[in-house]
């Protein structure tokens, strides 16, 4: 029988982790925890759309190559302050595997289902990712099938535990995103369960109301009340089945509201992929003649990201929220190379007005 890979990433997510995850982020554990039980299967049905796309599987098998060892050495990363760059490398790789309009439609999702808002999901998500794909390359690594045909195999056998993993109200959410379409009729079928559960309650409720209020007045002379109990229920039932056809004008509410913000994605995907360019810019730095050749590149950056600037000012104050989101995470990293970079002997004369100029651009585009 193969293995349930949602309970193996969750034997991983101890208690003890997950306080760690929500001391690193600064959120509220209890919240974290009920995120969690719904990101991990979220973020597995976006990667099992993934290995159904052309070249997908292999993008997978490569990115789990790379965290062969984040299992092992997740808990140490946080206990020295590593979490930045965690969430750095976590939200790059799930914008490389599912694309960015996908990782808002995925962040939105579990922010509006678990109450986080995008920022705080989309950092938990980027925490996650790596731990998702750390668990996927011990899992397959130690099965010798640690390449394209074997993602393909491992996501086409949990397609069911996926699909069963994720909340009802989540799959609500995501299905009109896409990113279920590789779980087919099991995905389909959880989401169905969902909303036919909440209008079943709902029409429950309406029906023990009114035998609530007949029984109330049971002592009452008159005979109508007999009559009347009939036909509240079936008033009851006539609301459910009326409600039934709004569930698709409500998804469309719903897939408006994910598909609200591309452009915010796509400016915070400009610039994150600016900072990731640099950091390989600078990481490159280690003498005063490197340095000189470094600088038309810290200098081209900032020249896009001044032109970056004016496209953040007329976006919406969600979009904005949302290109901070994907930004900020990479900042920490991001200025301790650069502070690393300058303390190196005579580089500071030659790179540090460039790079100030740099840091100061994107703290406001942030802010």
């Amino acid at each position: 029988m193969a293995a349930n890979l949602v309970s193996l990433i969750s034997q991983f997510l101890t208690p003890d982790m997950i306080g760690r995850i929500a001391t690193a982020l600064g959120l509220d554990r209890n919240k974290v925890q009920a995120a969690i039980s719904g990101a991990v299967p979220a973020l597995l049905a976006a990667f099992s759309n993934t290995a159904t796309q052309p070249g997908g599987a292999q993008k997978l098998a490569d990115a789990a190559k790379q965290q062969g060892s984040t299992l092992e050495n997740f808990a140490s990363v946080l206990a020295t302050g590593g979490q930045s760059s965690l969430l750095e490398k976590g939200t790059q790789m799930i914008s490389s595997l599912v694309g960015s309009q996908n990782q808002n439609a995925l962040t939105d999702a579990i922010g509006r289902f678990t109450g986080l808002g995008q920022s705080a999901s989309g950092s938990l998500l980027g925490m996650l990712a790596p731990i998702v794909m750390g668990t996927i390359a011990k899992h397959q690594g130690a099965t010798g099938s640690l390449d394209a045909n074997g993602i393909v195999h491992l996501f086409a056998s949990q397609k069911d535990n996926i699909a069963d993993a994720l909340p009802s109200g989540l799959s609500s959410l995501l299905s009109g995103t896409g990113l279920l379409n590789s779980l087919g009729d099991a995905a389909r079928t959880a989401t169905a369960a969902g909303s036919e559960a909440m209008r079943e309650a709902s029409a429950t409720r309406l029906v023990d109301a009114a035998r609530q209020r007949g029984a109330g007045s049971a002592s009452a002379p008159s005979n109508w009340l007999y009559w009347l109990l009939p036909l509240a229920a079936a008033a009851a039932l006539l609301i459910y089945f009326a409600v039934r056809p709004t569930q698709e004008v409500a998804q469309q509410g719903v897939t408006q509201a994910q598909n609200a913000a591309p452009q915010g994605v796509d400016i915070g995907k400009q610039i994150t992929n600016n900072i990731a360019s640099l950091r390989t810019t600078l990481d490159g730095v280690t003498d005063v003649a490197s340095a000189k050749a470094a600088l038309p590149k810290v200098q081209e950056t900032a020249s896009q990201i001044d032109k970056t600037g004016g496209e953040v000012g007329r976006l919406s104050a969600d979009q904005r929220k949302l290109v901070a989101g994907l930004v900020n995470p990479m900042m920490p990293a991001f200025n301790q190379l650069c502070d690393k970079v300058l303390a190196i002997p005579g580089v500071a004369e030659v790179l540090r007005p460039s790079v100030d100029t740099l840091k100061a651009k994107l703290a406001a585009l942030v802010a």
